[in-house]
């Protein structure tokens, strides 16, 4: 008689929904998964080390490069992490831009993933819908740091300059005449802010559309409903966080549970599911989307009618202003140790943690009062949640891991870091 035996197939790293550098060790009983082995090490980016081996302003950009779906909230815990062990004070207006900022960055993350997500399970559109609107949100990053991804803006005691009362404009071309550019630019006429607050005003009807694609569609719920069902228990246990903690019924978010910069101050509602299935964490985050959309436009109205500094006035941390350096032989001096020698840091250990698009994103800093940390290290959520995937894949078919990694929204930057 001839021996049953399982089949080991590789799935990815070459794989579309294995998104990017995942290998997955499948071991197949006919279609059915028993036993899922993630296998990472492949985009080893070594930013623990590097951070060991930069001054503690160096290291900002590189947090941009870990979950680069995220770039904004990385930088937030490693610039709070420093400012703990600094005890220095933040300006009320840079705090807001921060907070606005996070939010904004997890309307990226979110529309990404839903693209992602969607495109992985057979959606071609939702990917295309997402991209649009990411877009304009691009545009926000770029206006304020120059860079549309990496934009190392927040810095230890504040952001790196005041929102722009301009935003970039599109040039008429061959394919666009006047007419159309002036469309184009309808809502770019005004200063950062106007932009922002037009796109608040336009976002809620493009949530709506997302779901009119997607939450009642009986393919989606096929393909979502009862697959990768983990109790509020487990959740816990196996270390989720963010959406997928909240999509296990657990109302856990740092932003209303250990708040930091100026969310106690804001009015916002923590979407949380019942099943814990794939399907509910699609729920809670689109229910996020407007969350966040809430929050910005809370900030937008702060800041029009609060002016104010946006960086800390110690010359020792941030550099003065380039007026000011040019005029005053001691703010010159300040610039230069500063952007050579960096800060020195008072010797101890803090931990910084945010509430990042996929959970909780910490950073345990140790400093031993040098001018560059003396160790780094990265709580990723993402870590956590992949490490499940064998649990929430068991007994599912080869088409039910796609939906499972979809619902995960892992990126490889911050897993293998």
């Amino acid at each position: 008689m001839a021996e049953i035996r399982n089949y080991t197939m590789n799935f990815g790293p070459q794989h579309p929904a294995a998104h990017g550098v995942l290998r997955l060790v499948l071991e197949l009983d006919g279609e059915v998964v028993r036993r899922a082995d993630p296998h990472i090490g492949l985009l080893h980016r070594a930013t623990e080390k590097l951070a060991e081996n930069k001054t503690y302003i160096q290291s900002v950009p590189y947090m941009d490069r870990l979950d680069y779906v995220s770039m904004m909230v990385n930088e937030h815990a490693y610039v709070m992490a420093i400012e703990k062990l600094l005890d220095i004070e933040v300006p009320l207006r840079a705090q807001y831009i921060r907070v606005m900022f996070d939010e904004i960055t997890r309307i990226l993350n979110h529309l990404l993933w839903i693209g992602a997500h969607a495109l992985d399970v057979g959606a071609m559109t939702m990917f295309l819908y997402a991209f649009r609107e990411r877009e304009d949100l691009m545009d926000c990053y770029e206006a304020v740091s120059g860079a549309r991804m990496h934009a190392a803006y927040y810095r230890p005691g504040g952001v790196y300059r005041d929102l722009p009362d301009t935003m970039p404009r599109y040039q008429s071309s061959k394919i666009h005449n006047e007419k159309q550019t002036r469309l184009r630019n309808a809502n770019r006429e005004g200063s950062l802010l106007d932009f922002i607050e037009d796109f608040t005003n336009r976002f809620p009807n493009y949530v709506d559309e997302y779901e009119t694609l997607l939450t009642d569609n009986r393919i989606w719920k096929q393909r979502l409903v009862d697959i990768g069902v983990v109790t509020p228990e487990r959740a816990k246990a196996l270390g989720f966080t963010g959406p997928m903690l909240r999509g296990s019924g657990v109302e856990w978010d740092l932003r209303k549970k250990q708040p930091y910069e100026v969310y106690d101050r804001l009015d916002f509602d923590i979407p949380v599911g019942i099943n814990g299935d794939c399907y509910d964490r699609y729920l809670v985050r689109i229910e996020e989307f407007r969350q966040s959309n809430r929050i910005i436009k809370q900030c937008v109205e702060w800041l029009r009618n609060n002016a104010g500094p946006v960086i800390t006035e110690n010359h020792k941390v941030a550099p003065p202003s380039r007026v000011d350096m040019k005029q005053n032989m001691e703010e010159m001096i300040h610039h230069f140790k500063l952007f050579t020698e960096g800060f020195h840091v008072p010797p101890g250990e803090t931990y910084a943690a945010v509430e990042h698009p996929k959970g909780e994103f910490g950073i345990y800093l140790v400093s031993n009062g040098a001018n560059k940390p003396y160790r780094l290290k990265i709580r990723a959520p993402g870590f956590a949640h992949l490490a499940a995937l064998d649990e929430m894949s068991r007994g599912h078919m080869i088409a039910d891991v796609v939906a499972i990694i979809g619902t995960q929204d892992i990126v490889f930057g911050e897993i293998d870091r």
